[in-house]
């Protein structure tokens, strides 16, 4: 069974300069390079009322300056994830009518981003996606119900209760994660091999 035949799997395009007063963009680590090459296409003043969120991580310290040098309204750079949710929030409970959303990086930060913007009354065609860099997967546990940020095994180690778990490809919009079940229930011994191929 391949990705595209999973109903619930999200699917991505690729960011391009829509009309409206107000853009938000929210971003993470290469994520940040859909913006940059957005601005091939994007008129003339276009980041002049736009708002940049972005959290760099281990590998997007590189993309900090041209990102500024946009001349953004407004910049934020954050440690991580959750800690830019909170701020996320704030700035669309305080949006103006017409806002455009772009979200791009990593599916862990689409996910998160784009459940704060729908419970935040953002229609969805008013938000375009990009998925950009690592393939690392948000996994929830469904035995424990944790989440484990990053993971890029399969299977997988559970962060809270430690069970190994087969990662699947079934998608939570509702969680933003994805699911996984314990791979050796039957035979607690029994110990496959990690292999990475969530990069």
């Amino acid at each position: 069974m391949t990705a595209k035949t999973i109903l619930s799997r999200p699917v991505y395009g690729t960011l391009s300069p829509q009309q409206g007063k107000h853009h938000l963009f929210i971003a993470d680590a290469e994520g940040a390079a859909a913006i940059l090459d957005m601005t091939k296409t994007a008129p003339a003043g276009f980041f002049t009322n736009a708002h940049v969120m972005f959290v760099p991580g281990n590998t997007g310290a590189k993309y900090i300056e041209p990102l500024k040098q946009l001349h953004p309204a407004q910049f934020y750079e954050g440690p991580s994830i959750a800690s830019a949710l909170p701020r996320l929030r704030q700035t669309l409970a305080t949006a103006h009518m017409g806002l455009r959303v772009y979200l791009s990086g990593t599916e862990g930060l689409i996910g998160q981003a784009m459940q704060v913007a729908l419970e935040a009354g953002i229609d969805h065609t008013s938000i375009q996606t990009e998925q950009r860099g690592s393939l690392a997967r948000r996994v929830q546990c469904v035995h424990c119900k944790g989440i484990t940020e990053n993971v890029t095994t399969q299977p997988a180690t559970c962060s809270h209760c430690g069970l190994l778990l087969l990662v699947r490809d079934h998608y939570s919009r509702r969680i933003a994660a994805f699911q996984g079940v314990c791979i050796n229930a039957e035979d607690p011994t029994e110990n496959p091999p990690k292999e990475g191929i969530f990069r």
